[in-house]
C-alpha cells in the first residue's frame, strides 16, 4: 500500500550547488515541464542587440507562437520584470511574423509583481510560472505552477457585439457600398461557400451554421469599404499589398490587415492579390477551402 508523505521544499536561490544555469538547461531539455503545450527549444542565452541575454527562446510546434522565457531564482523584482519585457519587445520587433509571449519563471511571484503587471492592462502578453523545488532523496524535483495566464485583448466576435441587420448598414453606409460587399463576398465563393454575411453593430462578419468565423470581415463606409483579413503581420505580404497601390494598415491589436477598397471595381482590379490574402487568413484559422 502506498504511503502519503510530505515533500521537503527547498530554496534554489540559497542552494550551494543548483544555479540558474542548471535550471535553464533542465527547462531547455524538458520543455514539457512548463505546462505550456508542445514547445520546441530554439536557443539558450540568446544575445540581444542592445545588450543582455535572453535566458531561453522556445516555439510552439502547432502554431507561430514564440516564448521569451526569463528565470529568476528567489522572488521577482523590478529589474527582472523590466528585463523580461524588454527581451519580449526586442524579439517581437525583430520577428513580427510570430506571436510572441513573455514568460517569467520565479520561485516567488510577489504581490508587487502582480500589481505592476496589472498596470499594462493586457497590452503585454505575459505568463508567470512559480517554480517550486522539492528534495527527493539525493535528487531535486522541480514543479512549475502557472499563477498568471496570458491576458489578450478581446476580439469583436468574443465581445459578442450587438447583432443588427442589413437595413442598419444600408443606412450607416449606402445601398451601393452594401451591394459592393455582396459582390465581393460572392466573388470569393471559392473561400466563402457555406458562409453567410453576419451584420453586427461595428462590422459585417461571416458566420457558418450560426457560428461566427471572421477570417475576413467588412466595414462599409459612405464612399468606400474596408476589407479585413486576420493573420500575423508579414513584411513581405505588407510590401506586396502596398506595391499594388492599395491603402493597407496592419492592426496589431486585432492581428489583422485592413485594406481600403473603393468598391467592387477595386476588388476586380486586385482580385488575385485579395484572394491570396483571403487564403492567408484561412490558413491562419486552419480552414480548408470548400
Amino acid at each position: 500500500m502506498a504511503n502519503l508523505v510530505n515533500l521537503q521544499r527547498i530554496s534554489l536561490k540559497n542552494h550551494p550547488e543548483i544555479k540558474e544555469d542548471l535550471i535553464q538547461k533542465f527547462i531547455f531539455e524538458h520543455p514539457e515541464s512548463l505546462g505550456l503545450g508542445e514547445l520546441t527549444p530554439i536557443q539558450r542565452e540568446k544575445i540581444q542587440p542592445l545588450g543582455g541575454r535572453l535566458d531561453i527562446l522556445m516555439g510552439n510546434v502547432d502554431n507561430d507562437a514564440r516564448y521569451e522565457i526569463e528565470i529568476q531564482l528567489g522572488a521577482t523584482d523590478p529589474s527582472h520584470i523590466i528585463r523580461t519585457i524588454e527581451y519580449w519587445d526586442t524579439e517581437k520587433k525583430r520577428y513580427p511574423q510570430y506571436d510572441h509571449c513573455a514568460v517569467i519563471v520565479a520561485e516567488e511571484i510577489t504581490g508587487r509583481f502582480m500589481n505592476v503587471i496589472s498596470l499594462f492592462n493586457g497590452n503585454i502578453p505575459l505568463i508567470a510560472l512559480q517554480l517550486s523545488a522539492y528534495k527527493v532523496g539525493d535528487d531535486i524535483s522541480l514543479a512549475f505552477t502557472k499563477v498568471m495566464d496570458r491576458v489578450t485583448l478581446g476580439t469583436d466576435e468574443e465581445d459578442e457585439y450587438e447583432v443588427t441587420d442589413r437595413n442598419y448598414w444600408e443606412n450607416r453606409s449606402t445601398k451601393k457600398i452594401m451591394k459592393d460587399v455582396d459582390d465581393i463576398f460572392n466573388a470569393l465563393e471559392k473561400y466563402t461557400s457555406g458562409y453567410e454575411l453576419k451584420y453586427n453593430k461595428f462590422y459585417v462578419g461571416l458566420a457558418k451554421n450560426g457560428v461566427a468565423k471572421n477570417f475576413i470581415s467588412f466595414k462599409p463606409k459612405k464612399s468606400f469599404l474596408h476589407l479585413f483579413f486576420k493573420t500575423n503581420e508579414n513584411p513581405e505580404l505588407s510590401a506586396k499589398i502596398e506595391d499594388a497601390g492599395l491603402d493597407v494598415t496592419y492592426e496589431s491589436r486585432w492581428k489583422q490587415y485592413r485594406v481600403k477598397l473603393s468598391g467592387f471595381s477595386d476588388y476586380k482590379k486586385h482580385e488575385a492579390l485579395i484572394q491570396e490574402c483571403v487564403q492567408v487568413a484561412m490558413d491562419y484559422f486552419n480552414i480548408s477551402e470548400i
